[in-house]
């Protein structure tokens, strides 16, 4: 061998040691791993619902008038016999004081006839007139009571005010509603479902309802479906009724709704960008070993999972592969997590 071709051998060899040193003192590369696990999913149809009252009653007076002063404001609680609001009630009473005058006449009158009634000296029909009068001045003066009763509006039942209508000052008409009460101890969750699902919704129907307002999650209870479809979607209204003691849950807020709600063992799954494709097209995740060097390691999956996507074969339950950082890596590479 001539001296020129040693050397050069002498060079490579040289190289080589250096190059072994420098890949076994170079720096690990952070990552971000995720241990792989088996998981259960949830399977049913989600659709976006809005919370309802169970019942709302509206309340009204039963005349016309002025609106002197309301007492209750809306959100605020109240209870049957609660008084509302009040109307002038000039008026009324100067009816009143009027029966009242009227029913008096009558009564006096009639303690004055009862004597010639008794003694006979009284036309039966001059007496019965008078007792006409009595019955008809007793009738109005129910009447002028009721009516001054009617200028207080008190709550017919119990529950939270949803919306005041009429304001002090104005002037509120028969039957125009001044306030609404709502009841939400219990309320309903309605979701519009298309007509190819809502024949596999039943009353028992399990359900999973989350109000992202009121920060809460929780089962849904008895399921009632509308029978008419909406003309222009052909879809129905579902009503799903949720016990609401705490009063969290408010009339108008959004909820997400999933029904039919089964749990199925979906096996292992990896976030969907974990796996890669190699030059010859097979699909790999990247494995860390027990000495925190990566591996490529070739995978087989199946479906996917919201951001996540099945592996049904290639790594098992336990093993730690890499889901952010692989950009940098290569076979062997040393990592830290």
């Amino acid at each position: 061998m001539s001296r020129g071709v040693f050397m050069l051998l002498a060079v490579i060899a040289l190289c080589s040691c250096n190059e072994k040193k420098l890949s076994e003192n170079k720096a690990p590369i952070r990552v971000v791993t995720e241990v792989a696990s088996s998981s259960v999913h949830d399977n049913g149809q989600t659709y976006v619902g809005i919370v309802e009252e169970q019942e709302a009653t509206a309340v009204s007076f039963t005349g016309m008038g002025v609106v002197k002063r309301v007492f209750v404001s809306e959100g605020q609680a109240v209870r049957p016999g609660q008084l509302i609001a009040v109307m002038d009630d000039t008026q009324a009473r100067n009816m009143l004081s009027g029966a009242e005058a009227q029913m008096a006449q009558a009564n006096d009158a009639l303690q004055r006839f009862q004597m010639l009634h008794d003694n006979g000296s009284l036309p039966e029909v001059q007496w019965v007139e008078i007792q006409s009068k009595v019955a008809q001045a007793k009738a109005q003066l129910e009447v002028a009571k009721k009516n001054l009763a009617n200028c207080s509006l008190k709550a017919p039942v119990s529950g939270i005010v949803g919306k005041k209508n009429v304001k002090a000052g104005e002037t509120a008409l028969p039957s125009q509603a001044v306030v609404t009460i709502l009841n939400i101890n219990t309320v309903k969750v309605k979701v519009s479902v298309p007509e190819a699902e809502v024949n596999a919704i039943q009353a028992n129907t399990t359900s999973e309802i989350t109000v992202e307002a009121a920060n809460r999650t929780l089962s849904g209870g008895s399921i009632e479906k509308s029978v008419q479809a909406d003309p222009l979607t052909h879809s129905y209204n579902v009503r799903i009724t949720v016990a609401n003691t705490d009063h969290k849950l408010l009339p108008g807020m959004v909820a997400n709704v999933c029904i039919g709600l089964t749990k199925a063992d979906t096996g292992l799954s990896v976030p969907i960008t974990a796996v890669q494709r190699n030059v010859n097209g097979r699909l790999f995740v990247w494995t860390v070993a027990n000495d925190s060097t990566a591996h490529r390691t070739i995978v087989s999956v199946g479906a996917t999972l919201g951001n996540n996507i099945s592996i049904i074969s290639g790594i098992s339950d336990g093993q730690r592969i890499v889901t952010e950082g692989y950009q940098k890596l290569s076979e062997g590479t040393k990592v830290v997590f």
